[in-house]
């Protein structure tokens, strides 16, 4: 039987956290692996061959609070107990664990893509094209993953878990999981060897973080990692969490969105969270796009040149710095009428994204973060 450990598992992506680790049955030869398919005659190997299969359309979308790695495959009778804590209102179970992908480290989930989508960002639970290739037996990555490990679109890979197989990739996207940076379907996990039901998402609309937090490790297990997804989203790279900076600068993102927001009299800082959150995953993705947009809050150059400032004080408009991107955000808005609330507010996001689904999906947030923060 393989090993199976935790360990905490530095990724390829930004940030850490603890996931299950997978020790293959036999370990690779040589080094780097390449993106081909398996040679004929190896019996060591599975290729996954595609399904038909579509997944049910996104109905709502869940903002997790909580991701739970336990100490072993989460009973049913844990979880009742997770849906029964107060506040606690979604609960979905993943399988998990740490694999090779394309010769790198990767930390995967396998998902039933219909019923996992509504946890993932706005604009990747929306973004159908991913889900199809989960449910057709394709991997998803994450954006920074695809960049660090040049994964190709339709291309096969060797994932390397308790058995290797060659998996085509489906697509990336933001997937909005500290340290989480592949997707594959349920079936997919299980024959690669992941860890059945070792981890969960956990839902709580107006609770308290830090009580909550407690009640699930003693309802999963005393060692079980218990990640606040909320305290993780708003952190700016470089900053301590729910730590003010000697400089006076915000610590957090939370605390820059409620700060740059007094730019603009009238505008909530839900909205700044929103965009922030959707645009680039509070600065996990800042680009550039396919369109040429940059920085955590997706300026395009020629915008950033009329509304971008020096929103720290060094003495430069950086469209890559947070402490400049989100002021100038908050600018931006407010010169198109956010200020004024209504359709003010309205016109004011539609000019940030010419798209009436982007307004309703940051209004929509927005009112989320307010909900969770008031």
């Amino acid at each position: 039987m393989a090993a199976i450990a935790l360990a905490a598992t530095a990724t390829a992506a930004s940030g850490a956290v603890y996931v299950v680790t997978v020790a293959p049955r036999t370990a690779p030869k040589g080094g780097r692996a390449a993106a081909s398919g398996p040679k004929a005659g190896d019996r060591s190997v599975t290729t996954v061959v595609p399904n038909t299969e579509q997944p049910a359309a996104l109905k709502r979308v869940v903002d997790p609070d909580f991701l739970v790695v336990a100490d072993g495959p989460v009973t049913a009778k844990k979880l009742q107990g997770v849906s029964h804590l107060k506040r606690v209102r979604d609960v979905i179970t993943v399988d998990a664990g740490a694999v090779q992908l394309q010769g790198g480290r990767v930390n995967m989930f396998a998902v039933d893509p219909s019923a996992f989508r509504s946890w993932t960002p706005p604009g990747t639970a929306k973004n159908d094209g991913l889900w199809n290739a989960l449910a057709q037996d394709r991997f998803v990555v994450s954006d920074e993953v695809q960049q660090q490990l040049g994964l190709r679109e339709s291309m096969q890979y060797p994932v390397l878990g308790r058995a290797q197989m060659f998996v085509t990739m489906g697509g990336s996207g933001s997937l909005g999981l500290p340290g989480i940076n592949v997707l594959v379907g349920r079936e997919t996990g299980r024959k690669i060897g992941l860890v059945r039901d070792i981890a969960l998402l956990v839902n709580a609309p107006g609770a308290d973080l830090n009580n909550l937090g407690t009640r699930l490790r003693k309802v999963v297990g005393e060692h079980s990692q218990v990640i606040d997804l909320h305290q993780s989203a708003t952190q700016p790279k470089g900053q301590p969490a729910q730590k003010q900076p000697s400089s006076g600068r915000p610590g957090t993102y939370l605390a820059l969105y409620q700060q740059s927001a007094g730019v603009c009299p009238g505008l909530s800082w839900t909205v700044l969270a929103a965009i922030g959150q959707i645009e680039s995953d509070h600065g996990r993705n800042a680009g550039p796009s396919s369109a040429g947009a940059l920085g955590p809050m997706q300026f395009m150059p020629a915008t950033w040149r009329i509304y971008g400032v020096d929103g720290d004080g060094d003495g430069k408009a950086d469209i890559m710095d947070p402490y400049d991107a989100v002021p100038a955000a908050a600018k931006y808005l407010c010169a198109s009428g956010a200020g004024r609330g209504g359709s003010g507010l309205y016109h004011a996001v539609f000019a940030y994204n010419h798209s009436p689904a982007y307004v309703n999906n940051v209004l929509s947030l927005a009112r989320a973060y307010a909900r969770r923060y008031s």
